[in-house]
């Protein structure tokens, strides 16, 4: 009896147990805390175009090209009367300069250059040598051989027109220093030296013809005034004039080497 009494009472516990748990109410489900709204992204900015340089004309011109420096040398002859105004005589000599190109159009001129020969001074009037050495020649009217010696060194501006492919033309005009010697003989006398100085004033033009980039041939025509002065005789004004042809040397630009020249692969 007791074993079944036993038998009841667990079966009684049982039940007492699975009705507790099914009266004890299911715990409420967590709430759900709201889905976060994603966060507002940053405003997509605009890639800047790339700032572009404006290309030069089409039509635009280059810069013109011009020799930093040019070397003349050449032959010249003289109509001159380094002596006395206005006595011409025909001296062959040699001219010589040296000039640096500022800019396309204006340069610097340093020349010196030089005539020799033989110059006929009239006997009546054979200033700057003396009149009281028995004459240099007896017949009326007659002129008497002088050897000369003519320098000058000048100092100036070219100016050039650098407009055509193989003609440039150019101006000058210039200041400096000259002096002359001559030297005469008079009847059954003994020679007779006489040494002038002064300054000089040029002015002229002519035109050069490109042979190559370094080379050109120039010829020029010039007015040299000269004013000098004698230790017997005061100064005094000479005009002379005179051609001359010769050479030019020009510097040559050296084009620069680019990154670009020395990476390019050879064709």
């Amino acid at each position: 009896m007791r074993k079944y009494l036993g038998v009841l009472a667990v079966v009684a516990a049982l039940c007492v147990m699975s009705w507790a748990q099914a009266a004890t109410p299911a715990p409420a489900p967590a709430t759900q805390e709201p889905a976060q709204a994603p966060a507002p992204s940053a405003p997509v900015q605009a890639t800047p175009e790339a700032t572009t340089i404006p290309s030069a004309p089409v039509n635009a011109k280059p810069p013109i090209q011009y020799p930093r420096f040019e070397i003349f040398a050449g032959g010249t002859y003289a109509e001159a009367g380094f002596f006395n105004a206005g006595h011409w005589a025909g001296l062959p000599g040699w001219d010589a300069s040296f000039g640096i190109n500022a800019t396309h159009w204006l340069g610097f001129l340093f020349e010196g250059g030089q005539y020799f020969g033989t110059s006929q001074i009239p006997g009546a009037v054979p200033a700057p040598f003396p009149s009281n050495q028995g004459g240099f020649c007896s017949a009326p009217g007659c002129t008497f051989p002088v050897s000369t010696k003519e320098y000058n060194f000048l100092f100036g501006a070219q100016f050039a027109r650098r407009k055509y492919e193989h003609w440039t033309p150019i101006a000058q005009i210039m200041y400096g220093h000259q002096g002359v010697r001559g030297e005469a003989t008079p009847i059954g006398g003994t020679t007779i030296t006489e040494i002038g100085t002064g300054r000089a004033i040029l002015a002229g033009g002519g035109i050069d013809y490109k042979i190559n980039q370094r080379f050109a041939l120039r010829v020029k025509a010039d007015y040299l005034q000269t004013a000098t002065a004698f230790p017997q005789n005061p100064k005094q004004k000479q005009d002379n004039f005179r051609f001359s042809v010769g050479v030019v040397i020009r510097s040559v630009h050296k084009k620069k080497r680019r990154l670009e020249d020395e990476t390019q692969p050879e064709q």
